[in-house]
């Protein structure tokens, strides 16, 4: 960690998907159908969402503790020793030895990761993620919080309301319970795409500001990102150009910057900078899991302007 005491260090409670990820890095690019590829190195690391988050906050000093998927028979070491190791509180998660746990295998070729899981079947099944604890979140200064979770997501959106706790939330509606209350939201072109075919980015980022409360931001790849509050101007920034290594991890670890960059008390467009930033500096790592960049470099590339 970047032992620097001038930066706030925070208590944060991340509610959402970790998965334990088998990671392919390919010798080039995705292969066409009926082709073959060379695999170039394997690793075994957890990711998702919160995941990958968690290891940036920690990463930076922050007092990080994640719940959400139960551990089953063959995640429950290589999740608990690789976050543990790294300082990050995992007595939140439940073990269900009736269950394998949540996996996923993605294949990095040039500048594309394609990513293979049985999510599908997973959310269909029992409910194999735990409810959120109210102690938790009153513990914690800030929360990242994933939508996956139905009615368990919803209930940490109204606890962090009641309890006046700030929380960050990704792809989900305009209209819907997590986006209202939260204190950001980051939509990823991705799912912009699936939901909102041909939309206006603009005048849908308008409707999401007039539905909530906090800062909107719209990530769109190496595009540029649009942010914006209710009733203020649309925002811009221009991501950084780098030559990856992967983009495995870069939205995720997004979301991880904007949580930093509001724990920090930024303005709006340096939050956004800031993130900018941090999905950068992940792209220039394989696998981000095992060195994920420190606050002095984030900060050099987030001063650099378009």
């Amino acid at each position: 960690m970047d032992p620097l005491p001038s930066r706030p260090r925070a208590q944060i409670y991340l509610y959402g998907m970790t998965v334990l990820s088998t990671i392919h890095r390919l010798a080039g690019d995705y292969p066409e159908a009926d082709s073959y590829a060379e695999i170039e190195e394997t690793h075994v690391v957890p990711g998702g969402e919160t995941g990958n988050s968690a290891l940036v906050l920690a990463r930076w000093g922050h007092q990080v503790r994640i719940a959400g998927p139960f551990l089953g028979t063959q995640t429950r070491e290589g999740v608990l020793g690789f976050m543990q190791e790294r300082g990050i509180d995992c007595t939140s998660l439940q073990h269900d030895p009736s269950f394998e746990g949540v996996r996923d295998l993605v294949l990095v070729g040039g500048k594309t990761r394609t990513v293979f899981g049985r999510f599908g079947h997973y959310f269909r099944g029992s409910k194999r993620w735990s409810a959120p604890a109210a102690e938790d979140i009153a513990q914690a200064d800030i929360v990242g919080l994933d939508p996956f979770f139905g009615d368990e997501a919803e209930a940490v959106a109204r606890l962090c309301v009641q309890m006046g706790k700030p929380y960050v939330t990704i792809d989900c509606a305009p209209d819907s319970l997590l986006h209202r209350g939260a204190a950001a939201t980051v939509v990823s072109n991705e799912y912009l795409r699936g939901h909102f075919p041909g939309a206006d980015r603009e005048a849908l980022l308008r409707s999401y500001t007039e539905q909530g409360a906090g800062l909107v931001i719209f990530t769109c790849g190496a595009e540029e990102i649009l942010f914006a509050r209710r009733g203020g101007p649309v925002g811009r920034v221009s991501p950084h150009r780098v030559v990856p290594k992967s983009t495995l991890g870069a939205g995720d670890t997004f979301r991880g910057g904007v949580i930093h960059g509001l724990v920090c008390g930024l303005g709006d467009e340096d939050v956004v900078r800031f993130a900018a930033a941090t999905a950068a500096c992940v792209c220039l790592r394989f696998p981000m899991a095992f060195d994920p960049p420190g606050l002095v470099e984030i900060e050099a590339r987030a001063a650099l302007r378009d």
